[in-house]
């Protein structure tokens, strides 16, 4: 019973709620082991891990380490020699998921490796919302997370799949996510990390056919002693695709960089980046990577990055209202990132915003 967790404040603190009312279902692993499988009886849906799913399906098969590429680099290959385990889900063709999917991923054990290997399939004209919430429990602070997550959506299907990250300040974190995105289909990409981090490199990558688009929105703060390379790719293959990569970041004495690639191959295609970034306190450092690729004559690509500080007369204008100037850095900050996601699921607002109030801002 989720509400009954000795874990369950961890949860909820990234999105993912005791209260399954909501949810369509909900994943749990700890460690390496899934701890939780409730999937309500929801036709056209689903749930189970990756090495129950090979045993009852022999198509499976051929969606195994075809979106990523098992030498990718270190960490990826230790997945695929090590077999790693991890949640399967699938949405049957013409299905559209009412509630979101909520999947919870927590580190348990100190000086340890959580190795998963997770499998995403949307099949034809279906659709689905995901929240992927992942976090460490206190006495698991040092230890490393690798999560290796494969996303098939089939033609004319949509996917929302956002991560909501809160980790230790000495975990290292390296999540691998590759979206294979079929014609006239779309794919949503969140990332938010809010909370102090050690280490945490991310780079998902989506592979756009025909008609297809994909949007990815970044919220990340780096506190002191944190090191965050965070961003997106995405490869416009077929005709008529579109991308936009929108990134908001926030160094608070920690290192911050937002990558952003857009690569047309095709013609027609139309893509927009977006970094935008606030440094708060001295020591901290922000770097903002914005790159265009195209192979084709006919593609219209642009970018915009931005990096400063927040103005003197915002923070004079809120402290004539009464706060102090701590309060007032902090209320600037939660509304540049809050509003910085246009069109969020309602439930995934929820949380964000939630996320943002608990988050340590200074205040």
């Amino acid at each position: 019973d989720l509400e009954d967790s000795e874990y369950r404040r961890y949860m909820e603190n990234v999105g993912v709620v005791a209260d399954e009312m909501e949810r369509s279902g909900t994943l749990m692993f700890i460690d390496n082991g899934m701890s939780h499988c409730s999937p309500k009886t929801q036709e056209g849906l689903e749930m189970t891990t990756v090495s129950k799913a090979l045993k009852e399906h022999d198509g499976l098969k051929d969606f195994m380490w075809k979106a990523m590429d098992p030498a990718k680099d270190k960490y990826t290959a230790k997945t695929y020699l090590e077999d790693g385990d991890g949640f399967f889900i699938r949405v049957k063709s013409g299905y559209h998921i009412k509630n979101p999917v909520q999947s919870c991923m927590l580190l348990n054990k100190d000086k340890s490796i959580q190795n998963l290997h997770n499998i995403i399939v949307v099949e034809d004209g279906a659709s689905l919302e995901m929240i992927t919430g992942c976090s460490t429990i206190r006495h698991a602070n040092d230890a490393l997370h690798v999560g290796v997550t494969e996303i098939y959506l089939g033609e004319g299907s949509a996917l929302t799949y956002s991560m909501i990250h809160s980790w230790g300040n000495k975990t290292n974190v390296r999540p691998r996510t590759r979206c294979v995105v079929g014609k006239n289909s779309h794919y949503t990409n969140n990332y938010v990390i809010l909370n102090p981090v050690g280490n945490l490199q991310s780079f998902p990558v989506a592979d756009l056919s025909e008609n297809a688009s994909a949007t990815y929105n970044t919220i990340c703060i780096a506190h002191e002693g944190s090191d965050i390379d965070t961003g997106g790719m995405v490869n416009l293959n077929g005709p008529g695709s579109r991308a936009e990569i929108m990134s908001r970041s926030i160094s608070m004495g920690g290192k911050m960089c937002a990558r952003g690639r857009l690569v047309g191959n095709s013609p027609g295609v139309k893509a927009h980046l977006e970094c935008r970034s606030i440094i708060l306190k001295d020591g901290g450092a922000t770097l903002a990577i914005p790159e265009l690729e195209a192979h084709a004559a006919d593609v219209e690509m642009t970018h915009e990055a931005a990096v400063g500080k927040i103005a003197r007369d915002q923070i004079e204008y809120i402290m004539s209202r009464g706060l102090d100037e701590d309060q007032a850095v902090s209320m600037i900050v939660r509304g540049f990132l809050s509003g910085s996601i246009n069109g969020l699921p309602e439930s995934l607002q929820k949380e964000l915003d939630s996320a943002i109030e608990q988050a340590n801002l200074g205040d």
